[in-house]
């Protein structure tokens, strides 16, 4: 199994640094945002519940949330103001996700491109007395010429998996502060 790995990677030539990078990339900003976005960072529930409910806020200073009520007690008569706030703050949620898509859709071309260059490698070693390639080492040559694509595929399938996953759970915090904002506004006018 070892083996095979090193092989695929081998076979993968210079493109397994770019494919290795667009790899780190996209663990990272899925691992970052998974965790940046978590329910106590973003809109803790006591919180939430404050806001309905009119009480005072305590605690979840350093929240998406919080950040956007303090605004908006800082401003208390422009609407306009705090709603712009809060949609700086989803943008500030889809930090790094969009780059996701820039994975998902470059590391299958990268990986294709290693495969196009592998197979022109190994059909020009086909000889010219004969006309046939050495079928050993053509068979080796096209399954190795085929690992830049598995690669490929095998990052760009979770990086697509991932953005999906962090885009809708913005969505969904977008559609939960939308409906705060009224009560936050609200409060705040009184």
């Amino acid at each position: 199994m070892y083996l095979a790995m090193i092989d695929v990677l081998t076979g993968a030539g210079l493109l397994k640094y770019p494919l290795g990078l667009c790899s780190a990339a996209a663990i990272f900003i899925i691992c970052e945002r998974a965790y940046a976005l978590r329910k106590a960072a973003v809109m803790p529930q006591d919180l939430v519940e404050a806001v309905i409910a009119g009480r005072p806020l305590m605690g979840g200073r350093h929240t998406v949330l919080a950040r956007i009520v303090d605004f908006a007690e800082k401003n208390p008569n422009d609407e306009g103001a705090v709603k712009a706030f809060a949609r700086l703050e989803v943008n500030r949620m889809q930090r790094g996700v969009p780059y996701l898509d820039v994975i998902y859709a470059a590391a299958p071309l990268i990986g294709l491109s290693g495969t196009v260059t592998g197979l022109l490698r190994v059909f020009s070693q086909i000889s010219p007395d004969t006309g046939l390639p050495d079928p050993v080492a053509f068979t080796q040559g096209v399954a190795l010429a085929l690992s830049a694509t598995v690669i490929g595929l095998s990052i760009a399938i979770p990086s697509l998996v991932g953005a999906g996953y962090l885009s809708r759970k913005i969505d969904n915090y977008a559609a939960e502060l939308e409906v705060l904002l009224e009560r936050i506004v609200r409060r705040t006018q009184k």
